[in-house]
This record gives structure tokens, C-alpha cells and sequence, in this order.
């Protein structure tokens, strides 16, 4: 389970290290990919592989889903963490994040069972918004009898 969040900062070359309570859950082949928000999205092999089979089950026939294949599997890289526990974003995902400027601060942030990468300034943005919908979201929890 990937629980917590971390600011960590992506160099010139486009390296972020993983947080270490992530590193091993995440294991020695991961996949970063464009996802919701404006931000990246990083899975271990297994989680990316099952959402891939859903991703690639949708019709065809749906320009949505078309669409959302294009950007999920076009967008989408396989990343191999080096002896520091560093991986390497490709510019282009680091650009849809914006995240693309030399040593960017990012947030790490776990998701359950697979992380969420995002620009320092977007995160922030985004947990203000959540602050600001707290009932919304305690009765999200009561409807699933969470509270």
C-alpha cells in the first residue's frame, strides 16, 4: 500500500528519487504515465499491466474511450530506478506536469497501489480545493459506510 506524501525534486536530467517507503512496493520495474489533474501517475509493473488489460478492453468504437488509450499508452514509460533509487521522467511527461524547469519541486503522494507525481504549486492548488469540499467528501465516506 502507498500511504503518505513526500516533496522530493526532479534534477536537469529529469531524475526524481523515489521515496524509499516506495521503492520496494513499487519494485525494480515501474511505469510513469500521464494521468488525471495535470499530474503523472507511477505504477508498479503488476498494478500498470492489470489497468492496461481495462484500458485496452474498452471499444474502439467509443471515441472517448480511443482517446483515452492514445493518451494512456502513447504517454506511458517504463522506468528502471537506478542504484540511488532515482528514476528518470521523460521530458514530455515532465512538461504535461509542469514540472519541466531545472530541479522542479514535486509532491510524491501515495494512492494505495500506485503513486501520483505532482508540480509543487498544482499540489498545493489541489489540497486547498479538498479543504474547501470536506463535507462533499465526508458524505462520499457515509455513502460507502466508511464514517
Amino acid at each position: 500500500m502507498f500511504i503518505g506524501s513526500y516533496e522530493h525534486t526532479i534534477d536537469v536530467k529529469g531524475r526524481m528519487a523515489v521515496p524509499s517507503r516506495f521503492r520496494d512496493k513499487l519494485g525494480e520495474r515501474m511505469y510513469v504515465t500521464r494521468w488525471l489533474d495535470k499530474c503523472l501517475a507511477l505504477f508498479p509493473a503488476d498494478q500498470f499491466e492489470d489497468l492496461a488489460a481495462k484500458v485496452s478492453s474498452l471499444s474502439i468504437g467509443d471515441p472517448n474511450a480511443r482517446n483515452l488509450r492514445r493518451i494512456f499508452f502513447s504517454e506511458a514509460a517504463e522506468v528502471t530506478p537506478d542504484k540511488q533509487g532515482r528514476i528518470n521522467i521523460p521530458a514530455r511527461l515532465r512538461q504535461f506536469a509542469g514540472v519541466s524547469a531545472d530541479d522542479a519541486q514535486v509532491a510524491v503522494v501515495g494512492m494505495n497501489n500506485f503513486v501520483e507525481i505532482w508540480a509543487m504549486e498544482t499540489w498545493n492548488e489541489v489540497q486547498e480545493e479538498a479543504e474547501q469540499n470536506v463535507d462533499t467528501m465526508a458524505a462520499a465516506l457515509a455513502n460507502i459506510g466508511a464514517i
